[in-house]
């Protein structure tokens, strides 16, 4: 495969982690008003923390998201420039890309992390119960 498709398809992995991320909260608060049962279930629900807990921890550390870093290296590898043609990489980026302070980023992903757990406070996962664990 080229590298410039391994490229575009990493970027659109990396919007849809995001959109995951994003848009799991709203999922789970309004799954938990219509009565979805899926939103609560614990396998979502621990992707769903253990996703923005990653986000959290790179902007705290200030590390580079891996996606990103591959996503360059890719490109690097297809001998293009960074952020420059295809289609797909034109309008994704639009989408996932966007310049500010690094403290912008900390505060934004620390308080979308605070709202993730006091969502699984309010909502709490479902738990397996005990007969269904024996089962397996």
């Amino acid at each position: 495969m080229p590298y410039q498709l391994l490229a575009d398809l990493v970027l659109t992995l990396h919007v849809l982690l995001v959109v995951f991320v994003v848009g799991g909260l709203p999922l789970i608060v309004l799954g938990n008003f219509l009565a979805w049962g899926w939103v609560n279930g614990l396998r979502f629900r621990l992707a769903h923390l253990l996703a923005i807990v990653v986000v959290m921890a790179e902007a705290w550390l200030g590390i580079d998201c891996p996606l990103t870093t591959l996503e360059m290296w890719l490109r690097a590898a297809a001998e293009q420039a960074t952020y420059s043609t295809s289609f797909v990489q034109y309008w994704l980026e639009r989408l996932l890309y966007y310049r500010a302070a690094q403290w912008v980023f900390v505060l934004a992903y620390s308080l979308f992390g605070l709202l993730v757990v006091l969502a699984w406070w309010a909502f709490p996962p479902a738990m397996p119960r005990r007969d269904d664990r024996r089962r397996r």
